[in-house]
């Protein structure tokens, strides 16, 4: 299917075969029936690991809820396998903080079932009648609070190169056997001003050929998603770096990531829509779409921090009366949220809010001086 929309076309932009092996209807990454997430599936995120990660969510995001009273929302964009729901609602159940609504955008009629499935095994009646999927971003005014793990990352993204001093756009062509290729083309006028903006900010200009990733229509994507939140806060949770550091002279083959069975490699034209492709998150564009739709920006810090901020210690220490078997396995589920090498620092987490004061999650660890 991809094929034929190139050769119809001559050539696709990157953006757009991201977008296809990921999201076409039946076929795309996160649109057919294979398990995704976890031991069995491609790559484990947080909420896949145990609860602690959605309980520390519950915690930061509790104060904002209460705050706005009975009527608050929270809105999860892309819920996974449905168990980050099960366990945030569980636990703002237990801080009297339940949202009037629990609203999941999942594009994946294939998750949207296994997640509806689980929550209504998992949650008592009363609450699971709270949930909600929508097929896209509420269209009216709302207040609360928006959620997004590892979303940014799946987002189509344009890859730029520059040749001769001129911004250039990879695109994506096919040949006569049906093998996938690299082809460069002019940038259009929305990517070039962005690169050109990147440069601006960084205070140097890219080399030739340096290749990277960058996501002119964040912007629009966060108003989209965020910019009819009357009061509220928004929370994004992904793998990136800041911008000075996410265009390194050295990154000059950007941050495109493919996954495979829990293999990482850089080929994405590897088994299109049986695999997933990430890209990296640059913060500072994050940041800067973040407050341009008339956010403030609450804080910026290491997921190891974020949690540490938000009642880890005190989620770890509630569970000192379990069996020990069962006290060594909340144990490792902590080590690999928190440690360096792993997501502890690689994944970062970013904060906005609207309205009401969402600061406190952030109170320590905060690097918003690095963007």
């Amino acid at each position: 299917m991809i094929a034929a929309e190139v050769r119809a076309s001559g050539s696709v932009p990157f953006s757009r075969f991201m977008e296809l092996a990921l999201y076409a209807p039946g076929l795309g990454y996160y649109s057919a029936g294979a398990t995704k997430f976890g031991a069995a599936g491609d790559f484990i995120t947080a909420p896949e690991l145990g609860p602690l990660f959605a309980e520390c969510i519950a915690q930061a995001t509790a104060p904002v809820l209460s705050a706005l009273g009975a009527s608050a929302d929270l809105v999860e964009l892309g819920g996974g396998s449905g168990v980050f729901a099960r366990d945030v609602l569980e636990h703002l159940a237990a801080l009297d903080a339940l949202p009037a609504r629990y609203r999941i955008l999942e594009p994946s009629a294939d998750l949207r079932e296994r997640q509806r499935g689980l929550l209504a095994d998992a949650l008592p009646a009363s609450v699971f009648a709270r949930v909600e999927w929508l097929d896209g971003p509420p269209q009216t005014a709302w207040r609360g609070v928006l959620f997004a793990n590892e979303v940014l990352d799946a987002l189509p993204t344009p890859r730029f190169v520059i040749r001769a001093g001129e911004v250039m756009e990879e695109h994506v062509g096919v040949d006569g056997d049906g093998a996938f290729h690299v082809l460069e083309r002019p940038a259009d006028a929305l990517l070039s001003a962005a690169v050109r903006h990147a440069e601006a900010d960084l205070g140097r200009r890219f080399d030739e050929g340096y290749r990277s990733e960058l996501l002119p229509q964040l912007p629009y994507w966060i108003q989209a998603v965020g910019g009819l939140i009357d009061a509220g806060a928004m929370l994004f949770v992904d793998y990136g770096y800041p911008r000075g550091e996410y265009y390194l002279p050295e990154r000059r083959d950007g941050t495109l990531v493919c996954h495979y069975r829990h293999r990482a490699h850089a080929d994405p034209f590897f088994r299109p829509g049986l695999q997933d492709l990430t890209a990296f998150v640059d913060f500072t564009a994050l940041a800067e779409a973040g407050t341009r739709a008339g956010f403030d920006l609450s804080g910026y810090c290491a997921q190891a921090a974020f949690l540490m901020n938000n009642g880890l210690v005190e989620r770890l220490e509630a569970r000192q009366g379990l069996p020990e078997a069962e006290r060594h396995r909340f144990s490792l589920e902590a080590k690999r949220l928190t440690l360096p090498g792993e997501m502890g620092e690689r994944f970062q987490v970013m904060g906005f809010e609207r309205g009401v004061d969402f600061t406190a999650a952030f109170a320590q660890g905060d690097l918003s001086r690095r963007l």
